[in-house]
């Protein structure tokens, strides 16, 4: 019996093959067999609407006025947003705005500052 790869999502070793793809039963990643092996930390880069790299931490600036939904603020063109945190998904950062709360923006919305 050959010896099969451990699951690099999280690192099971009870994988099996179904046709080109490896299959793990415990957190149901699937990942080809030509794939090369990834680290299950993996870089994520989000840029801003120039494109410079954006990290937790920096200062933004909104370049669009945005409508805050469910409610009838605006995000006005040229607020500062500082100590910005990077998260996974559609709206990109998460941050507070001064005046408005905690909010999620996408990052084609700003510009660092």
């Amino acid at each position: 019996m050959s010896h099969l790869p451990n699951c690099p999502q999280c690192n099971s070793e009870f994988t099996y093959v179904d046709n080109n793809m490896y299959i793990c039963p415990e957190c149901a990643h699937e990942w080809t067999k030509d794939a090369p092996s990834t680290s299950s930390e993996e870089v994520m880069v989000v840029r801003d609407s120039n494109g410079n790299i954006l990290q937790d931490g920096d200062t933004i600036t909104v370049i669009k006025d945005l409508k805050v939904k469910g409610s009838s603020l605006v995000v006005k063109v040229g607020t500062k947003v500082k100590n910005i945190r990077i998260v996974d998904g559609d709206h990109d950062i998460d941050c507070k705005i001064d005046g408005i709360g905690a909010m999620k923006l996408k990052s084609v919305f700003v510009k660092k500052a």
